[in-house]
């Protein structure tokens, strides 16, 4: 029976139950952590024969007869451009291949629309004033925390099962040309792990922005990090926005980040002609070009995209056991009490959870006071005001799954003891 459904005495005796096994759980003295969504040393170990594909006895030339221990190719190498191409579905010469972080490089095209036309004759974003920035939540924060760095006000745009809502994107990018863009995590989002329908994005595609310089950030960041047997498929907005004429509006990004070494993977952007014309000027005066031999790495250890589909076979087993638990615990614990809800997804690094409205909050600092470290809660919404005070994200990637299988009974009991206190004062 659902916690709602209980008399005050029933729940009164379910709260004294739990506090005595929460008073069990910190005397067990644990430290674990899921804040955030890192890769397995597992995982990372799968990546360790790539360190060995250059050495100093290596040929360092690349498809383009230049040595890559030296300067030169500011848009990378032919090579990995091709690759990041296969991986994002777009022709090699609308990527960029850059340094390790694509975050970087999606703070380097705000940056770099700030201070220079995204389109001829449109005013810089710094010169905007009430510059706005659409934020689907629960979101990324890191995202926007770009946008809240850059001045921008952070409009919320709530989520679905099929992705943004459409009729208030549709509407607020058609009216007011001071929204410049929105923040978008395509496949298999973080942190709810929901997979843009192909409505959503033909209609984003098909957008009509009161404003020119209006980008789509297009974060593929899960693009390939499949967890299921029956993968969601995300429609290619790039092909879309060509038949539209609106090849402009998307900028889209990956990274090898959780595919080989976090710290010292590859990044890439692809976009139109028109986009990497305003981006190359700022990357001329930023950077000669960035690591070739890491780049150069990455290809032969890889080979080709479908070498990076293997691999990725390798982290599907390990990633799934891990959801596996997650998920089976928050049936078995937190669905019977009837308090909170949670999405199962077919990929990516998060399980995305929204306890009883108002103890999200309550939620993790009980699990932290219990030993276990949590995203902090309102970490999904803009400036980190979720209205509800509902949704933790939890990362269930890097912790042993023994640890994890811990930390998630501390999580549930956590969630149940926060839900009946608050049911308890009202």
């Amino acid at each position: 029976m659902g916690y709602l459904d209980l008399s005050k005495q029933e729940l009164e005796k379910e709260y004294s139950v739990l506090s005595k096994r929460f008073e069990e759980i910190k005397g067990m003295g644990l430290s674990l952590n899921m804040a955030r969504g890192k890769p397995s040393k597992e995982q990372l170990d799968f990546s360790l024969p790539m360190l060995d594909t250059i050495n100093s006895k290596s040929d360092f030339i690349g498809e383009d007869n230049m040595d890559c221990r030296n300067y030169g190719l500011l848009n990378g190498i032919t090579e990995c451009r091709k690759l990041f191409a296969d991986i994002l579905g777009v022709d090699a010469e609308n990527v960029i291949v850059g340094g390790s972080s694509s975050l970087n490089m999606m703070f380097d095209t705000i940056s770099c629309f700030m201070t220079a036309p995204a389109v001829e004759g449109c005013k810089p974003w710094y010169e905007v004033k009430n510059r706005k920035f659409l934020c689907p939540v629960p979101g990324y924060d890191r995202h926007f925390g770009i946008t809240q760095y850059y001045g921008f006000e952070l409009i919320p745009i709530p989520m679905d099962d099929n992705g943004p809502d459409m009729d208030i994107v549709e509407k607020l990018v058609s009216e007011d040309e001071s929204v410049k863009g929105i923040w978008c995590v395509p496949k298999y989002s973080n942190p709810a792990g929901t997979t843009y329908s192909d409505e959503v994005v033909k209609r984003f595609a098909a957008l009509k922005p009161a404003a020119k310089d209006f980008r789509i950030m297009w974060d593929n960041a899960y693009c390939i990090h499949e967890i299921s047997d029956t993968p969601d498929v995300l429609l290619n907005i790039m092909d879309e926005c060509k038949k539209t004429g609106n090849e402009d509006l998307p900028i889209m990004f990956c990274s090898t980040s959780k595919i080989t070494f976090p710290g010292s993977g590859v990044a890439a952007l692809a976009a139109s002609e028109n986009n990497l014309k305003v981006l190359r000027e700022k990357y001329n005066y930023e950077i000669i070009s960035y690591d070739k031999l890491n780049m150069l790495r990455h290809v032969r250890f890889f080979k080709n995209y479908d070498g990076v589909l293997k691999h990725m076979e390798k982290h599907k087993k390990i990633l799934k056991p891990k959801f596996d638990i997650v998920l089976d615990t928050l049936d078995k614990e937190l669905e019977p009490a009837g308090i909170a809800s949670w999405k199962k997804p077919h990929g990516g690094y998060f399980v995305s959870v929204d306890v009883y409205d108002g103890t999200a909050k309550r939620t993790v600092a009980l699990c932290k006071e219990a030993g276990v470290v949590l995203t902090g809660a309102g970490a999904t919404y803009p400036l980190g005001l979720d209205p509800n005070d509902s949704n933790i994200r939890i990362a269930p990637t890097f912790p042993p799954n023994s640890e994890l299988e811990v930390a998630m009974d501390v999580f549930c009991t956590c969630a149940k003891l926060a839900a009946c206190e608050k049911i308890l004062n009202k």
